[in-house]
C-alpha cells in the first residue's frame, strides 16, 4: 500500500544552450547529489556524484551509441522538469514493513545532435540514481542501441568484485575477491561494492531491470581510474553445464544490445552511499523504491519457510508434509526430476513422468498437494526453464489444478534482453495463476518484486551449495545483500557446516540473509520420508529433535524492522530483526575469535525482555553443539560473547 504524498513540485525550466549551467540535484537531507552537464566537452552528457562536500565519482560519461540515431552532435537542453516525493509504503515481503520513500527528480530533455535524449535522475538520502529515455522521433518505430557508462574515479580504491565472466565460470554465484578497480574484469556483478573511505561506501548498482540487457562492469579506460559498464550481448546457441548451471555457450560481443520500439526507457543506474557497511545494507531498499508499486492484490502471496523433498515418492512428500506442518513451516519443495530429465527438452512439466535416475515413485503430485491443502501447507515444484520457455501457458494452468502454489524456476536464461524479457514476462504470468516464484541459478534481483511481489526470493549467491565458509558468507551480507532477497538453501545436518562454520552461525543464516522464501534443512530428510541412497543430493541426514531447531521453527522470513548491529566485511556481521514485538538477532563471525559487545538500545524503554541465546560449545552431548541459555535484559543492558573463529549466535528477544 503507497501512503499519501506529502509533497509534489513540479517546475519547467526552458534554456538555451549557449551558456548551459551544470544541473544540480540534492537530495532531501541534502546529503547525496548529482551534476548532471558538468565537463568540458559539449557533445557528452557528463554526471558527476557528491557525498556530502566529497565528490565521490568524478566528471563521467553516460554514452549510448546506436545505428539510427547519432548520439554525437553538441547537447542542446530544451527542458527541464523538477519533481519532489515524500511518501512511505508498505510490504509484507521486505526487511522492512513501512518503507520511506523519499527523493527529488530531475528530467532533462536534451537533443544530442538531431537525436532527442531525455535523462531521468533522483537524489533520495540513500544514494542517486538516474536512467535515460529514448523519446519517439524521425518517424523511426524501432532502433537498436549499446549503453556504455565511464565511471572516473580519483583513486584506484578497492572493490569487492565477482570472478571474470567466461564460458562455464559463475559470475553471480561466484567467488568475491576484493581487488583494485584498475584489475577489475570483464562481467563483475552488480551490485559492485566500492571503498571509498572507512567511512564512506558506494555501490554501483542496477534498478528495475524488466525488458533490457543485463548491466555489467569491467576496467575503464577512459581515465586512469575508471570503471567500464556495459550491457550483456546475444547469446546464440543455449548450453549450460549440467551440474553447475554456468553458461558455456559465447556471447555476442560486437553487435548492438538492445533492439526495441520507441520509446525506449532504461533500467535505473543507481550510486548507494553510506558511511559504512551497515547503512549500505540497512538503506538497500532504494532498489525497490526505483520500481514501481505492486501490480495486483497480493493478498494471496504467502512467504514462508521450505523443506525441499528429494525422494519424489508420495510416501516421501506425506512425511515432509507432517515435518513442515508441525514445524511452523509453510511449503514442501519437490526438486528436478519429477517430470522427468530436466535437461532434456521433450521433457514435459504438464505430467509426471520420473526421471528414473532420481525417483522410483510412485508420486502422485495430486494426492500430495490435496494432504498438504488439508495439513496448511503448500507445495512448491522445481521446473528448468526448458519445460517452460514457450510454454507457461499451458504448463501454469494444470499446476494451477493439481493445486501448486509454487514454481522455482532453475537454469535460467540471464543476461541478454530476451532472456530478461522472458524471465519477467513468466513472473506476471504466474500471478495470474497464484503461483509464487523463486528463480535459481545466475539470476540477482533488482526490485521487480516491489511490483510482482510473488517474486519471492532468487539465487544469485554463493550460497550452502557451494559448502561457503563464514568469511564468504560475510562478503556476501555486504556485497550481493545489497541487491536484495537470496536463496542461501540453508543446511543443518549435512557434513559441510563443519567446513563452512558451526551450527549455530548456519541458524544465524536464516536472519543474516534476506530471504521470504527460507529453504532449511537442505540435504537432510523428514524423519519418516524414505531413505535416499543415490548419493545424487549428497551427505542426506535425517532431521532430529536437537534442543536449538525451535529457532528453525520460531524465526520469520518476512521483518517490520532491520538493524545492522555489527558489519566489518569479511570478518563480523550481527543483524537484529524486529517481527511483531519480537526481536530476532543473528551474528556470525570469521576466522578470528573475538569477543562481541551486544547493546539493546532498539528495545523499548522501560520494558523487560527474555533473550533466548543459541551459542556453539563443544561440551553439549548433541550432534550440533550448541547451547541454550536464557537471560533477562532491558534497553540498557550489555551482553559480552566471546565467540571462537567460525563460531556463530543467535537470539531470540521476546517482551515480558
Amino acid at each position: 500500500m503507497l501512503n499519501k504524498v506529502v509533497f509534489l513540485i513540479i517546475i519547467s525550466i526552458f534554456t538555451s544552450c549557449k551558456q548551459q549551467e551544470p544541473i544540480d540535484l540534492l537530495s532531501p537531507d541534502a546529503s547525496k547529489k548529482i551534476v548532471f552537464l558538468n565537463g568540458e566537452s559539449k557533445s557528452d552528457v557528463t554526471f558527476s556524484v557528491f557525498y556530502g562536500n566529497q565528490q565521490v565519482i568524478e566528471t563521467s560519461v553516460l554514452e549510448i551509441v546506436s545505428e539510427e540515431l547519432d548520439f554525437s552532435g553538441e547537447i542542446l537542453v530544451e527542458k527541464i522538469e523538477k519533481t519532489s516525493e515524500n511518501s512511505t509504503w508498505e510490504s509484507r515481503f521486505s526487511e522492512l514493513s513501512t518503507i520511506p520513500d523519499n527523493y527529488n527528480q530531475v528530467k532533462i530533455y536534451l537533443k544530442q545532435g538531431e537525436a532527442k535524449l531525455n535523462v531521468i535522475a533522483r537524489a533520495y538520502n540513500e544514494g542517486v540514481a538516474f536512467a535515460y529515455e529514448i523519446p519517439e522521433q524521425n518517424n523511426l518505430e524501432e532502433i537498436k542501441l549499446s549503453e556504455n557508462i565511464h565511471y572516473n574515479f580519483i583513486q584506484d580504491f578497492a572493490v569487492w568484485s565477482t570472478p571474470k565472466r567466461g564460458k562455464g565460470v559463475l559470475t553471480a554465484q561466484g567467488e568475491y575477491k576484493k581487488i583494485p578497480l584498475t584489475k577489475l574484469q570483464e562481467g563483475c556483478e552488480r551490485p559492485l561494492l566500492i571503498e571509498v573511505a572507512d567511512t564512506l561506501k558506494i555501490a554501483l548498482a542496477e534498478a528495475r531491470l524488466v525488458d533490457y540487457a543485463r548491466l555489467s562492469y569491467n576496467k575503464g579506460t577512459s581515465s586512469n581510474f575508471s570503471i567500464l559498464s556495459s550491457l550483456d550481448g546475444r547469446m546464440e546457441k543455449i548450453k549450460h553445464d549440467l551440474v553447475s548451471g554456468a553458461a558455456i555457450s559465447e556471447r555476442d560481443t560486437k553487435g548492438f544490445r538492445i533492439h526495441q520500439k520507441l520509446p525506449i526507457v532504461s533500467p535505473w543506474r543507481v550510486v548507494m552511499m553510506g558511511n559504512s557497511y551497515a547503512d549500505l545494507l540497512e538503506k538497500n531498499y532504494i532498489i525497490q523504491n526505483l520500481n514501481p508499486p505492486s501490480a495486483f492484490d497480493d493478498s494471496w502471496v504467502e512467504s514462508g519457510k521450505i523443506l525441499r523433498e528429494t525422494t519424489l515418492t508420495t510416501k516421501g512428500g506425506f512425511a515432509a508434509i507432517d515435518f513442515v506442518a508441525s514445524h511452523n513451516m509453510q511449503y514442501v519443495h519437490f526438486d528436478a526430476g519429477w517430470y522427468g530429465n530436466e535437461m532434456d527438452n521433450a521433457s514435459d512439466a504438464t505430467t509426471v513422468t520420473l526421471d528414473p535416475k532420481r525417483s522410483k515413485g510412485p508420486f502422485d503430485v495430486e494426492a500430495v498437494c490435496k494432504y498438504a491443502k488439508e495439513k496448511g501447507v503448500k507445495v512448491m515444484l522445481y521446473i528448468n526453464r526448458r519445460a517452460l520457455e514457450g510454454k507457461v501457458d499451458e504448463v501454469f494452468p494444470v499446476l494451477k489444478k493439481w493445486g501448486v502454489s509454487g514454481v522455482k524456476y532453475g537454469f535460467v536464461r540471464v543476461g541478454d534482453e530476451g532472456a530478461t524479457t522472458w524471465m519477467h514476462d513468466a513472473v506476471k504470468k504466474a500471478a495470474e495463476y497464484n503461483l509464487v516464484i523463486d528463480i535459481h541459478d545466475e539470476y540477482r534481483p533488482t526490485g521487480f518484486s516491489r511490483t510482482y511481489p510473488n517474486l519471492l526470493t532468487q539465487e544469485g549467491i554463493r550460497g550452502d551449495e557451494e559448502t561457503v565458509p563464514n568469511e564468504h558468507t560475510l562478503i556476501t551480507m555486504f556485497t550481493r545483500m545489497l541487491a536484495g532477497a537470496a536463496d542461501n538453501t540453508v543446511c543443518y545436518y549435512n557434513k559441510r557446516v563443519d567446513k563452512m562454520g558451526s551450527h549455530a552461525s548456519q541458524l544465524a543464516k536464516t536472519v543474516c540473509l534476506f530471504s521470504p522464501i527460507q529453504f532449511l534443512y537442505w540435504y537432510d530428510k523428514a524423519p519418516a520420508a524414505p531413505v535416499k541412497d543415490d548419493g545424487l543430493w549428497g551427505d542426506t541426514k535425517t532431521i532430529g529433535n536437537e534442543p536449538e531447531l525451535e529457532f528453525f521453527n520460531n524465526v520469520p522470513t518476512t521483518w517490520d524492522e532491520t538493524k545492522v548491529l555489527e558489519a566489518e566485511i569479511g570478518e563480523i556481521g550481527v543483524i537484529a530483526r524486529r517481527k511483531g514485538n519480537d526481536w530476532f538477532v543473528g551474528g556470525i563471525n570469521g576466522t578470528t575469535a573475538r569477543n562481541v559487545a551486544l547493546d539493546f538500545s532498539y528495545l523499548d524503554a522501560n520494558a523487560l525482555y527474555k533473550v533466548k541465546l543459541y551459542v556453539d560449545d563443544d561440551t553439549v552431548n548433541t550432534r550440533t553443539k550448541v547451547k541454550i541459555e536464557e537471560i533477562e535484559v532491558k534497553n540498557t543492558s550489555e551482553l559480552n560473547l566471546k565467540i571462537k573463529s567460525n563460531n556463530g549466535f543467535v537470539m531470540q528477544i521476546t517482551k515480558l
